[in-house]
């Protein structure tokens, strides 16, 4: 069987997983954020990626803002709905079980994936990619926007990640999870600071939407979709470790983009057969304690 595979099709393959592992890495490095340094669920994680898709879709349609100015509008402004949320929503449950915050979100991302489809229906809308092209590398065709989705996911993963562990902000924001009256005796204002993390992860959210719209075909159920795989994500790399919620979103995406081509039949479910066996070695998730917020 082996023998009939061939390069051209594992270098494919290769491309699609680190393509897919970009978008579980930021998605997942957010959703670790949110929980690290809230313990919060945010079940509507995958509606604000879906928004991020949709809000650049309409700005690209409606109002003539090409791509790359979305690139920085789209995050601000769906951070901007995820901070009201965390006002108006999230604020008057944080001192209850985290369940009501994980039950809020999930049904805020209800409420948003049946509006946005009851709007535009379910058919997926194209969005055109914003760099034609590409490079033949003589065993397979490379387009020029995967390379930059792959190359601005890294870029991106690893900044965040070192904006969050080796600076004096950073640092703040770990204190404010941990010891927030000692952090508030410094003058600073802790609830603050949890809702801009909020809006931190809520933002890189919504980049990775407006990366994911040339990519696939803007739809409704594009969120929901790919969240079930982005907590198993999160809960394999160690609940709350940035670290662990990228370099799992690479690793899985590439494993999965490998087993389409040994068994293409087990490539839906590999990722939470590996979680299975991972929680049974590791139970507080391969990189507990790595990179925690």
């Amino acid at each position: 069987m082996f023998d009939m595979i061939s390069p051209q099709l594992v270098f494919g393959q290769l491309l699609i997983g680190l393509i897919n592992g970009s978008f579980y890495a930021m998605l997942s490095m957010g959703l670790a954020i949110i929980f690290g340094l809230m313990n919060v669920v945010n079940f509507a994680h995958g509606a604000q990626y879906m928004l991020g898709a949709f809000t650049a879709w309409v700005l690209l349609n409606y109002l003539g803002v090409s791509y790359w100015p979305a690139l920085i509008i789209v995050p601000i402004v769906v951070a901007f709905f995820g901070i009201m949320l965390e006002r108006l929503v999230l604020k008057p449950l944080q001192n209850l079980d985290h369940l009501y915050g994980l039950l809020a979100t999930y049904a805020v991302a209800l409420i948003v994936e049946g509006l946005v489809r009851q709007k535009y229906g379910s058919t997926g809308l194209p969005y055109g990619s914003p760099i034609p092209g590409g490079v033949n590398l003589g065993f397979m065709f490379l387009p020029y926007y995967r390379l930059w989705v792959v190359v601005f996911s890294i870029v991106t993963c690893l900044g965040t990640w070192l904006l969050i562990e080796h600076t004096k902000l950073g640092a703040y924001l770990r204190a404010a999870n941990e010891r927030p009256d000692i952090v508030e005796s410094f003058g600073i204002n802790v609830p603050r600071m949890v809702t801009l993390t909020y809006g931190l992860g809520v933002g890189l959210a919504a980049l990775s939407g407006v990366l994911a719209a040339p990519v696939y075909q803007v739809s409704p159920s594009m969120g929901s979709s790919i969240m079930i795989v982005i907590f198993a994500v999160v809960v394999i790399g160690g609940m709350g470790s940035i670290i662990g919620a990228i370099a799992t979103g690479y690793m899985l995406g590439i494993l999965e983009a490998l087993t389409k081509v040994v068994y293409p039949a087990g490539a839906s479910t590999v990722i939470f057969v590996f979680m299975i066996l991972a929680l049974i070695i590791r139970p507080n998730g391969l990189f507990a304690g790595t990179g925690k917020s």
